[in-house]
């Protein structure tokens, strides 16, 4: 307005609802957010799934008093939003899940696939508890039978106690017999989805993509011992640091352990190098 109509300074100030002083002093950025800007960023290309309420809360311990709404704003000017995926339209009727009310009342359990470079398969079974969303181990191996599954299961069992039940869907690890004996004899109830029904087991489902997209999806392993190290990482990373939005946006770690001395259950481990120090199993079969 000033260079191209003759208007004063004041008078053109006024009409944009400027002030005259932030016209004369523009804003600088200091260090304490050329910092933060920074950060955002690095965890923004480190974590690709993350909106700005996740950075926020990945970076309130860096930086206390900074509040969502400046993080927003920076997360904009770096054109960081994160591209939304395209959903598919269900048909049928949908069963609601029961939430689960305590620790271990009901793990959710399904297979996910992945291969080697050489192309071998690559089969993970992964294993959340419904009400912490912890993620309770993720085993790998080229084949997993339902002999492996129990083994799985009991070697977690060790240290956080057998759930009341556990939601599968119809795979034929999940029907064999060896399995529904092995539940049976726990006193643990076994709830198996519908057929063509997977968000009817929508906890471990939704786990399960984020475990894609930020672990498998972001690698490439040549060796099965390479993959165990590298998902036994992520997966202490998802426990222990990852804030989670469904639990007052902090690591499910955290979370159950707020649950377990409530309870009254302080003895059982919360983090990955506690649980090292009561159970050191060895490397199961491939």
């Amino acid at each position: 307005m000033l260079a191209q109509c003759r208007i004063s300074e004041r008078r053109a100030c006024a009409l944009v609802g400027l002030s005259r002083d932030a016209w004369r002093h523009p804003p600088c950025v200091d260090e304490r957010t050329k910092v933060l800007i920074a950060r955002i960023r690095e965890v923004a290309h480190q974590r690709r799934r993350f909106g700005y309420r996740r950075i926020h809360d990945m970076l309130r311990g860096d930086f206390p008093g900074t509040n969502h709404k400046k993080v927003y704003r920076l997360y904009r000017e770096q054109n960081l939003s994160v591209r939304k995926r395209s959903k598919k339209r269900l048909r049928g009727e949908r069963q609601p899940l029961q939430a689960a009310t305590r620790l271990n009342e009901v793990w959710s359990m399904d297979f996910v696939s992945d291969a080697l470079a050489n192309g071998r398969r690559l089969k993970c079974l992964t294993v959340a508890d419904d009400f912490s969303h912890e993620c309770i181990d993720i085993a790998v191996a080229h084949a997993m039978p339902g002999s492996h599954v129990i083994q799985v299961l009991e070697q977690a069992a060790r240290f956080r106690g057998y759930p009341r039940a556990v939601r599968t869907d119809n795979g034929p690890e999940f029907t064999s017999r060896a399995f529904m004996n092995w539940a049976q004899a726990r006193g643990i109830e076994n709830i198996l989805i519908q057929l063509g029904r997977p968000m009817q087991n929508g906890y471990i489902e939704s786990f399960n993509g984020r475990f894609r997209d930020e672990c498998l999806n972001e690698s490439w392993f040549e060796t099965l011992a390479q993959a165990r190290e590298a998902i036994a990482i992520w997966r202490q990373d998802y426990n222990e640091v990852r804030p989670h939005g469904t639990i007052g946006r902090i690591p499910p770690a955290a979370f159950a352990a707020m649950h377990r001395q409530s309870s009254g259950d302080a003895w059982q481990p919360t983090t990955e190098s506690q649980a090292a120090i009561l159970l050191t199993p060895g490397p199961l079969s491939n």
